[in-house]
């Protein structure tokens, strides 16, 4: 318990601030439930925290994180499906109408994909971790093998976004109301060096500042 003891007295600091100041609106979404508009699929690194560096309050935003912000294809066959899950109920139960799938700068997914990993100690992880493996194939033909490593890595870590996008339009339910007008899929890299955000203009194929779409 000392070792958590500093996550307990957040947690009543909390109590005393946040909750208390906020109550009337948690209570609400505990007796009307959540209606968030967005499902947030990121990764599962302590350093980016979507509520924080997006300023939303709780019941906005519904959130998936896991290593290296992957979303797997569309395979009901498959035994588990974590993300598969969050995604289904998010978009047949909450009927969210924006899904945010989003990457960020220093990802140590997206370097495991350029060195060795342990295969006994991570197996799970090295399955996951196929799920990079497009980005980081157009990230070797596009600057070549003797490229950079800081270059090699930002241009995958944008690349696996764009990659995890067209698996989530595997999603017969997601194809479905994207091409409804129900349901829109936005791209988004996080610095955390700087807490900026860019976003991903599928037309122009290219990372631009969030700034500009969000004064639009």
């Amino acid at each position: 318990m000392r070792k958590v003891s500093s996550l307990m007295l957040g947690n009543e600091m909390f109590q005393q601030s946040y909750f208390k100041k906020h109550e009337e609106q948690l209570q609400d979404l505990v007796e009307n439930g959540q209606h968030p508009k967005a499902l947030y699929i990121g990764c599962a690194d302590s350093r980016v925290v979507p509520s924080l560096f997006t300023n939303t309050p709780p019941g906005q935003l519904f959130v998936l994180r896991n290593v290296g912000n992957f979303v797997a294809p569309y395979k009901p066959d498959e035994d588990y499906h974590a993300t598969a899950a969050g995604i289904e109920y998010a978009v047949n139960a909450l009927n969210v109408s924006e899904i945010i799938i989003c990457g960020h700068t220093h990802c140590g997914a997206i370097a495991a994909l350029y060195n060795p990993i342990d295969a006994k100690k991570f197996i799970h992880t090295r399955k996951w971790l196929t799920l990079g493996f497009q980005a980081k194939d157009i990230a070797l033909k596009t600057l070549g093998e003797g490229a950079d490593k800081n270059q090699l890595y930002s241009l995958t870590e944008k690349l696996s976004v764009v990659s995890q996008i067209q698996n989530l339009l595997t999603y017969p339910y997601v194809k479905e109301k994207v091409d409804q007008g129900a349901l829109h899929l936005h791209g988004w890299m996080y610095d955390i060096e700087t807490g900026a955000l860019e976003y991903y203009d599928p037309d122009a194929r290219e990372f631009v500042s969030l700034k500009g779409k969000a004064a639009r």
